[in-house]
């Protein structure tokens, strides 16, 4: 009897500890899979699917044109663009797209603004950003590289003759040029439509539109696989300063009330803080990300018309 107690007894624990090891090997593997998800999450955030140029402005708009190739301000990347010279004219807008897109970015329409743009004798750039490049595909970073692409391409507007500049930003475009617009004292004013700022919030708000997660410790495994994937945190990107800046430069913030991706609120704070008498914001009713053009063209351009009206004019002619 004793033998057999011994054995029930031995039995029992090779029972438990085979128990316990799958126990274990079942809770690893779902450990695995939860940070494996982040990960995968991270490398589609770094690495977004972009579609190809279709068009350009001589075909879309009837516009002239040159192919301009520029380095980032940093010397880091080039930069792929479009310059449509507007005759005579030292005025120059610069167009910063969305994640995501290129510059043509069909659902806006880019093509119709770059348009109206140079209808109102604006020199007009248009170009890529590293992540949209149809050439050497760059990683994105959230605004950390994409600023010093910014300023590059500022730069090269400078080197065309600007002597007024305008950056009109869309979604992190936007956020892109806010960042920027603490480096620089060469932009003279900012159109900024659906303004996205990436921050611990809005980064969680866009995963849990698409997924169900926890935001613990779903944003803390995020900060740790970032720069491991694309060479960023988020402690690098400025959010902080952005949010509580008064830009030198007049201002127009654009967005929507029914944003999925970019809620609105942020947008209204940076507005709030804006103390330069031409700065403005139009918070728009039941409008959605990137799309208040198409829902409200007339009023959209009257309001980017009154807000360009009341910018000094520069000197009319181009210099030698």
């Amino acid at each position: 009897m004793n033998d057999t107690k011994i054995g029930l007894s031995t039995r029992m624990i090779r029972f438990k500890h085979i128990l316990l090891s799958l126990l274990l090997s079942v809770i690893f593997f779902l450990v695995f899979c939860f940070i494996a998800l982040h990960a995968y999450i991270a490398w589609v955030l770094s690495y977004p699917t972009v579609a190809p140029l279709y068009s350009n402005p001589k075909l879309a708009k009837e516009m002239d044109y040159e192919n301009v190739v520029f380095p980032s301000i940093s010397g880091e990347q080039n930069l792929n663009g479009w310059y449509i010279p507007a005759e005579n004219s030292v005025r120059t807008i610069v167009f910063s797209h969305g994640y995501g897109a290129n510059r043509e970015e069909s659902w806006i329409p880019m093509y119709d603004l770059a348009h109206y743009a140079h209808n109102l004798d604006f020199n007009v750039l248009m170009f890529d950003y590293g992540f949209a490049s149809q050439t050497s595909k760059e990683v994105a970073t959230g605004g950390k590289e994409e600023k010093e692409q910014l300023l590059g391409a500022i730069q090269l507007a400078k080197q065309k003759g600007a002597k007024q500049i305008v950056v009109w930003g869309f979604s992190m475009g936007a956020g892109t040029a806010l960042q920027a617009g603490l480096e620089t004292n060469d932009v003279d004013a900012m159109i900024l439509d659906s303004t996205f700022l990436l921050e611990p919030d809005t980064l969680y708000h866009n995963i849990k539109n698409q997924i169900d997660l926890p935001r613990h410790p779903s944003l803390e495994i995020l900060e740790l696989l970032f720069p491991i994937l694309n060479g960023t945190s988020l402690d690098q990107i400025p959010y902080t300063e952005v949010k509580k800046n008064n830009y030198p430069f007049p201002t127009l913030f654009i967005h929507g009330t029914q944003d999925d991706k970019a809620p609105y609120p942020i947008a209204e704070k940076i507005a709030a803080n804006q103390t330069h008498p031409d700065s403005d914001s139009w918070i728009v009713e039941g409008s959605h990300h990137e799309l208040i053009f198409r829902e409200h063209p007339r009023e959209y351009l009257r309001r980017v018309s009154t807000f360009l009206g009341k910018l000094p004019s520069p000197n009319s002619s181009v210099p030698e």
